[in-house]
């Protein structure tokens, strides 16, 4: 057995990982790697790539470049042109990124569920004071990130963004072994509301579509093109910002500083596209949800 395979089974027992992950200082800890991933220097940044690579599947085959300033730099990099292909069926909403499908399905009132017997409502999600109607009995899925994967997101649809409201939090990891055990886990980290109203033909125009980039351990942070402001765990700024962006389907929208989640909250009338399933790895720009109303 190689070492890379014995750490990974060490790795893998549930009580371990989450006491490596979660019981140590997070913040502290994402605060110190986040300086150490943004040190420009060649030794530095082949090193720290090289381990990461050691620990994960990270593949670069599909970067736009291959020579990287620091970590933080390979791990917002970007795609080849036409690396990603955007499904082009109006009745789809496509994956707004890289990710594995995570829990998913109707939305019960203003309840979802983030893991078996461990459900949190939209209230916690995105606060008392939002207007919660557009995706009341709507339908919701997961898609998580992991370290390895492409860190930035798309827009799943034609859309103009109307809102952004940040809530400054916690850097629990989100993986499914801490999904498990701590409660209403999304509604304690960091993470933003990104309030999209679809640019569509027929009855899917003018559907309200709700993004929540969630930040996790390491390095928590979210940026948008749309503002000019990076969100992060010492951001002082407004928490509620008014915008008007529009967006094209697939066009970027931002990144992640490194791997998290992106919860989708779509409106009654949507279902997850056939074949998808919890565990199901699906690329940006590929069917999510289809409007069936």
């Amino acid at each position: 057995m190689t070492l890379r395979k014995q750490i990974h089974d060490i790795l893998a027992n549930e009580d371990l990982n989450f006491l490596l992950t979660n019981r140590l200082p997070r913040r502290w800890l994402t605060q110190m790697v986040g300086r150490l991933s943004k040190i420009e220097n060649p030794l530095v940044a082949k090193a720290s790539i090289g381990i990461w690579k050691f620990f994960s599947a990270l593949d670069l085959s599909e970067a736009k470049k291959q020579n990287f300033k620091s970590m933080h730099d390979c791990f917002t990099r970007q795609l080849k042109d036409g690396a990603r292909s955007i499904d082009p069926d109006p009745s789809v909403m496509s994956s707004p990124v890289d990710a594995i499908i995570g829990a998913h399905g109707p939305i019960a009132g203003t309840q979802v569920f983030q893991a078996k017997g461990f459900p949190y409502t939209l209230e916690d999600l995105l606060g008392q004071e939002e207007d919660l109607e557009p995706w009341r009995n709507g339908t919701f899925v997961t898609l998580r990130l992991t370290s390895y994967m492409y860190h930035r997101f798309h827009a799943p649809y034609a859309c103009t963004v109307d809102k952004v409201r940040y809530f400054s939090g916690d850097t629990w990891n989100v993986n499914p072994i801490a999904l498990k055990r701590v409660e209403k886990l999304f509604c304690k980290n960091e993470r933003a509301f990104i309030s999209t109203t679809l640019n569509g033909s027929g009855s899917i125009n003018g559907q309200r579509v709700a993004l929540v980039p969630v930040a996790a351990i390491l390095v928590a942070s979210i940026r948008l093109h749309f503002l000019d402001v990076l969100f992060h765990m010492g951001y002082q700024g407004a928490k509620a910002i008014a915008c008007d962006a529009s967006f094209t389907k697939g066009q970027e929208m931002g990144w992640f500083q490194h791997g998290s989640t992106v919860i989708v909250l779509a409106p009654a009338g949507f279902s997850l596209c056939q074949g998808l399933v919890q565990g199901t790895h699906v690329r940006m720009g590929q069917a999510l949800l289809r409007w069936q109303a």
